[in-house]
C-alpha cells in the first residue's frame, strides 16, 4: 500500500491510537494495531454461514441465508472497546475501517456471493442527532467499499428510541425492539438478498425485528453481518 507524505506528516503531527490497546498505529495501520489484530477472537463463523452460533439465533425468526460477525463481543474486555470508541466516543471511522477489515476477511470464502444489497440497522432520528451519525451505516460503508454492494439506506426506518439494550434481559430485548422499525420502501427490496448490517448481535432481537419489516416486500431473503457476537 503507498502512504503519502501528507498522510506520513498528519501522522507525526497527530499521532493515531489503537482502539483496543492505545498504544500508537504504525502509518499502515488503521484503528487495530497488528498486535492486537493478531489476538482479535475471531469467531471463525465465514468458514459455516449457515449453521453457526449466530445463525442459530436467528433459525424459525427470519429467511436466514447466512449470518456471521467478526469477533466475540465480551462486554468489559479490551476488544469490546472497538465497539465503544465507535458508538460512544465519536469515532465513526472506526466503523469505516473495521467494515473494510471484515469484509476483505470474508469476502474468502464467499460470503457475499449472491447479495443484492446493504441494509445498516437503522437508529431514531434522535439518537442519531445526538450520536451525529449511525454506526451500522459505517460499519455498511467500509462493507461496501470492498465488495461493491450498494447500501439502502432508506428501505426501513426506526420510529422511536426505546432505550439502551445493554442492561435488558432477551425477553425485555425483543420486547424493545418489537414494533420500532417501519418498511418505507418495499417495491426496490421485493426479491432481493439483504445483508443486514449492525455493530453487536446479542440476542438477535433488533436484527429479528427490523428483518420482519423488510421481509413484508415479499421474496426478501436475509443474511446477517456484525461486527461482534455476544455469546449467551
Amino acid at each position: 500500500m503507498m502512504i503519502s507524505f501528507w498522510t506520513r506528516l498528519l501522522d507525526l503531527i497527530s499521532p493515531r491510537l489503537c482502539v483496543v490497546c492505545g498504544q500508537r498505529l504504525a502509518v499502515s495501520e488503521e484503528t487495530l494495531c497488528s498486535k492486537c489484530n493478531l489476538h482479535l477472537p475471531r469467531t471463525g463463523f465465514a468458514s459455516n454461514p449457515y449453521e453457526n452460533l449466530m445463525a442459530k439465533t436467528f433459525w424459525g425468526q427470519i429467511p436466514l441465508e447466512r449470518a456471521a460477525a467478526l469477533f466475540y463481543y465480551e462486554p468489559h474486555a479490551e476488544t469490546a472497546n472497538i465497539i465503544y470508541e465507535l458508538k460512544y466516543k465519536n469515532h465513526p471511522e472506526a466503523g469505516l475501517t473495521m467494515g473494510r477489515m471484515t469484509a476483505r476477511e470474508l469476502q474468502r470464502s464467499g460470503f457475499f456471493e449472491g447479495i443484492d444489497a446493504i441494509v445498516p440497522v437503522p437508529l431514531a432520528r434522535k439518537r442519531e442527532h445526538q450520536r451525529g451519525y449511525n454506526q451500522s451505516l459505517e460499519i455498511a460503508r467500509g462493507v461496501s467499499q470492498i465488495t461493491g454492494l450498494p447500501i439502502l439506506n432508506k428501505v426501513v426506518r426506526r420510529t422511536a428510541f426505546e432505550g439502551s439494550q445493554t442492561q435488558k434481559s432477551r425477553q425485555e430485548r425483543n420486547e424493545n425492539v418489537e414494533k420500532v422499525f417501519e418498511l418505507a420502501d418495499g417495491d426496490s427490496i421485493s426479491g432481493k438478498h439483504l445483508l443486514v448490517v449492525d455493530d453487536v448481535v446479542t440476542t438477535g432481537a433488533t436484527i429479528i425485528a427490523c428483518g420482519k419489516q423488510l421481509t413484508k416486500a415479499g421474496g426478501v431473503r436475509l443474511s446477517v453481518l456484525s461486527l461482534g457476537f455476544t455469546k449467551s
